[in-house]
């Protein structure tokens, strides 16, 4: 292997990670959807020949893919591997969530990046579509008892075969879909991707060698493994437990736990789930390969300065039941899969709270709350809305939490109420901050978020929800208190309803001018409320983030007619709560 010195290894890498960010932001502009155009649903990157390893990944993809798309690579190698036949501008298709993927709605497309007749790396690229058939509108199915209720499932095929598109693949494609419009222009976007990726790639090895570039892949991951392992020397050798819950299935309504046992020993850790629910009906089981993914996000959460390959994976040892409803295989549904990679997400940061407090985060808010609402237009078209919403971040040793942010999962952002507008016929009435919805604390959680959304369409629409965290609330650490739960409802003609299993509905049917009304967790707080700057509560209520009563309550803190503190009130009130 060629020993690189330090300017060839950092100028190679940020070239590497720009021609990913590149691929990115082909697929943004010209995506169809506003799930990949506005909330970058997306993801691309270069992976190793043999083994699928993630090499090199944009910085705005999703992280919840890099671990996910290195198993998606491996299935498309071990199919080549099996059947033969590969050429030069092959691009293979699928969306199987269990070979690979997260879920159906999730299409990836894998093309080998050739060099004189052998595979130097392998391109792919994931995208978000937004409708692939199944039971309800946006794939997003909260009452899906196996895969066929959620969508149409495609193992890894040839879109296509030196070069030339498949149109039969295309065809099945498109006849699967409520909006196919937008699943074709999707699709073109991830493939202009791939190629201007191809095309970037091609020209870096030939200006500096096959040899060259495949050194600075190899050291990439090497320092990725050695800062992962420095990082985990860092912290005191031992057991730490945590356990968190979601509310239901969406079928049975029962509470699935996810239990983490983390080890550290040295510079090693495993990650062991053995205790966590067996495998559920409804759909938010999860496939191993995605249950690995979420860890991975986690500890790149905690462990910032790690680089995004699959390097920093290698110290670490994960324990997943293939009978837990983190390890499932097909057909078990897995539509709702962002919910409980959120929850293991939340789990690791529990745990490493106990390893480490300094490095403590409180629970975010930890639910997309995916929504989907979609009918007829005036002139017959299908029109589905499927969107994901904010909530408050976790406190942590040095801030609050952020207010109404996207998911530690990924680098997404929402869609702007304005786009949805723009592209479906709905009116938010409401979209704004959520107050008294953050967890109290030193540094409290950020607050949550409130939507509410009219239908403008002459025949109302159809609306399903499937989210979390309407039973179990973000929790908080060192001393810090939980954030709000979440809550749903709409307008019917018997008054104002909300779900029965607290957090997940399906067949809701709702007419022009009624309204839907999504209400989301703040994040949980850090530290004990008592211990809060009075100055930054006082701003918290100029803000209306809190109550004037919460305020003294909650943080002991009087606030005088100004709305400043009051600070011999304020000494009496948290003198006697310490008492």
């Amino acid at each position: 292997m060629i020993a690189l010195d330090p300017v060839t290894f950092a100028v190679l890498t940020g070239r590497l990670e720009q021609i990913a960010d590149e691929m990115d932001a082909t697929l943004y502009r010209s995506a169809f959807n506003p799930i990949i155009a506005e909330a970058r649903d997306a993801c691309h990157g270069l992976y190793h020949p043999e083994t699928g390893d993630t090499l090199v990944q944009g910085q705005n993809g999703l992280p919840i893919f890099v671990g996910a798309m290195a198993f998606a690579v491996k299935a498309v190698i071990d199919k080549v591997a099996r059947d033969g036949g590969l050429e030069e501008g092959d691009v293979f298709l699928f969306n199987d969530p269990y070979a690979g993927g997260t879920h159906l709605n999730d299409f990836r497309l894998v093309k080998p990046l050739m060099r004189q007749g052998r595979i130097f790396a392998w391109l792919a690229s994931v995208g978000h579509w937004l409708d692939i058939g199944g039971n309800v509108p946006g794939g997003y199915n909260p009452k899906a008892v196996e895969s066929f209720q959620e969508g149409v499932l495609i193992p890894p095929v040839k879109l296509f075969r030196k070069g030339v598109m498949q149109q039969d693949i295309v065809d099945i494609l498109q006849a699967n879909s409520r909006v196919p419009r937008s699943n074709w222009g999707d699709l073109n976007g991830q493939l202009n991707a791939l190629d201007l990726g191809e095309r970037r790639f091609q020209a870096l090895i030939d200006e500096y060698g096959d040899a060259v570039v495949e050194a600075a892949l190899e050291a990439a991951s090497q320092r990725a493994e050695r800062l992962m392992r420095d990082n985990i020397a860092a912290l005191p050798d031992g057991t730490y437990t945590f356990e968190d819950y979601l509310d239901n299935d969406g079928i049975t309504d029962e509470r699935l736990t996810i239990a983490l046992d983390l080890t550290i020993a040295g510079e090693t850790m495993v990650l062991d789930f053995s205790r966590s629910s067996p495998a559920c009906r409804g759909p938010v089981n999860i496939a191993r390969s995605t249950a690995v993914a979420a860890c991975y996000v986690a500890l790149k959460h905690v462990f910032t300065e790690v680089p995004a390959n699959a390097g920093c994976l290698r110290p670490i040892t994960f324990e997943i039941s293939d009978n837990s409803f983190l390890g499932v295989s097909a057909p078990r549904p897995v539509a709702g899969y962002t919910e409980t990679i959120l929850r293991m997400i939340g789990v690791v940061f529990g745990a490493l709270a106990q390893a480490d407090p300094a490095r403590a985060t409180a629970a975010p808010f930890g639910t997309i709350n995916a929504l989907s609402v979609a009918g007829h237009r005036a002139n017959g078209d299908r029109w589905v809305m499927f969107s994901f919403f904010g909530g408050g971040l976790g406190g942590n040793p040095e801030t609050d939490g952020l207010n109404h942010s996207n998911n530690p999962i990924s680098t997404a952002t929402m869609p702007p109420a304005e786009i949805l507008e723009a592209s479906y016929p709905v009116m938010f009435t409401e979209w704004g901050l959520r107050p008294d919805s953050a967890g109290a604390g030193k540094h409290r959680g950020g607050v949550g978020a409130v939507y509410a959304l009219e239908v403008l369409a002459e025949g109302g629409a159809e609306v399903a929800l499937l989210g979390e965290r309407g039973r179990y609330a973000p929790f908080g650490v060192a001393g810090g208190e939980p954030g709000a739960l979440n809550l749903f409802h709409w307008q019917s003609e018997n008054g104002l309803q909300s779900p029965p299993m607290a957090s997940k509905i399906t067949g809701v049917r709702i007419a022009p001018g009624q309204e839907i009304r999504l209400q989301s967790p703040g994040g949980g707080g850090w530290g004990p409320p008592m211990a809060r700057d009075p100055v930054a509560v006082a701003r918290d209520v100029r803000q209306g983030l809190i109550g004037a009563n919460v305020a003294r309550e909650v943080y002991g803190v009087a606030l005088d007619a100004g709305g400043d503190v009051d600070a011999a009130s304020t000494a009496t009130l948290r003198n006697g709560a310490a008492s």
